[in-house]
């Protein structure tokens, strides 16, 4: 029976999508897909349509679901456009077997219901696992990209090097904020390194234990750290949890800090006597100055 059943809805699956396509698409304010264009949506529900059937007829390939899977993960629809898909389609399958066998036999009805559910069961497990490995590879990708992202060390001058940090510290950012702290001071052969933690909301006793062994870290590859961006708040939270800084140089702001820095590294800033100079001047384009093409030339230092 259930291979009949089967053929029956495959030959009438044109009745079939027809219903389905009038059901789902009352259902887009529902799944959060009522700001997809027309278009877009009625190819993708043809899609999902071949999908299930496809699977129905038993073809065998998975490539088909895990394709249609990961199209939906990258035009970021929701899973319950999926699932309220599949229960539309259970229910428009039913009735149309029903309306086509005229019988409503409840053991009957019964022997249906199961039968159709027998097809769309595995279909609704294999797209939301699919989905679900696809969703979770994606916001892997995106963690790590966030993760790049969230510790910098940027080079301002040579041996003085900055590492802004923005948001919430935890065990898993603190490790990577150390491991590309240390590979950064290498690369960089910075002597200097100004932590500035304006950006971070909370300094609690584990961000400051994460701090104070990333300076420590830094230390013995023979440079030297300066937290830098320690507010009002941070300072009071600080002293009452008797956190010891008394090691580490600390900074209001990353102007300070990065006076300091300079003083470490033995430079400094110098004023211009005449500051009354125009741009024109600094590059030697004044009066009296006589350029050409081929003979300037032009020396920083």
């Amino acid at each position: 029976m259930n291979k009949d059943l089967r053929s029956i809805a495959i030959e009438n699956s044109d009745e079939i999508t027809q219903e389905w396509l009038k059901e789902i698409n009352q259902l887009k304010s529902v799944n959060y897909t009522e700001e997809i264009s027309a278009e877009l949506y009625d190819n993708n529900n043809q899609e999902f349509l071949n999908v299930i059937f496809h699977s129905i007829r038993g073809n065998g390939s998975t490539k088909v679901i895990k394709d249609f899977s990961d199209r939906i993960i990258q035009l970021g629809w929701p899973l319950s456009y999926i699932t309220d898909g599949l229960l539309v389609f259970r229910k428009v399958t039913v009735n149309t077997i029903l309306t086509k066998l005229e019988q409503s036999d409840g053991g009957f009805v019964s022997e249906i219901i199961s039968s159709v559910d027998s097809w769309v069961e595995p279909i609704i497990r294999q797209l939301v696992n699919e989905y679900s490995v696809s969703w979770e590879q994606v916001v892997s990708l995106q963690r790590i990209a966030l993760q790049e992202l969230s510790a910098p060390l940027i080079p301002v001058m040579d041996n003085i090097t900055i590492m802004p940090l923005i948001g919430t510290i935890d065990t898993e950012r603190a490790k990577f904020i150390m491991e590309n702290l240390l590979e950064g001071v290498m690369r960089h052969n910075a002597e200097v390194v100004l932590i500035d933690i304006t950006g971070v909301p909370v300094v609690d006793t584990m961000v400051a234990h994460h701090l104070f062994q990333a300076t420590e870290a830094v230390r013995l590859l023979g440079a030297s750290c300066i937290l830098v961006g320690i507010r009002p708040e941070i300072a009071q939270t600080i002293v009452n949890l008797g956190i010891n800084f008394s090691n580490l140089p600390t900074k209001s702001t990353l102007k300070k800090g990065f006076m300091l820095a300079l003083e470490i590294t033995n430079k400094s800033i110098i004023e211009m006597d005449n500051k009354s100079q125009n741009m024109d001047d600094l590059l030697g384009f004044g009066k009296g100055s006589e350029i050409t093409n081929e003979n300037s030339n032009l020396k920083t230092t």
